[in-house]
């Protein structure tokens, strides 16, 4: 399952990654229960040794720490895709008008 959707997200954004962006793609695919591809499993890994390495913390409490929050990460995705958000409700946002951006005058050129 994750290395057919792997391939699919390779087979859609790998040559755009490479031509447009001068960089390399690696698919991260989660399953809802935490689980991850081969792919995202080596980027995590790689990111924990590098974070371990800069913060001078053993490995495993850093893969440990990572893993356990994309889970909570990816459990409140979850709960919010089933339930609908319901988080405090924010302040409707002024019209852009009302704005005052600071920005300086509009000067067009003819």
């Amino acid at each position: 399952m994750y290395r057919n959707h792997e391939r699919q997200k390779k087979n859609m954004y790998m040559q755009r990654v490479l031509t447009v962006e001068k960089a390399t793609f690696t698919p991260l695919v989660f399953s809802t229960t935490g689980g991850m591809g081969e792919e995202a499993s080596k980027f995590y890994k790689h990111l924990a040794g590098k974070v371990s390495r800069r913060t001078k913390q053993e490995y495993h409490h850093v893969i440990s720490y990572i893993r356990r929050k994309l889970r909570f990460v990816l459990l409140k995705t979850c709960i919010i895709s089933l339930r609908g958000h319901r988080g405090r409700v924010r302040k409707i946002a002024e019209e852009p008008n009302e704005l005052d951006l600071n920005f300086g005058p509009i000067v067009e050129y003819y």
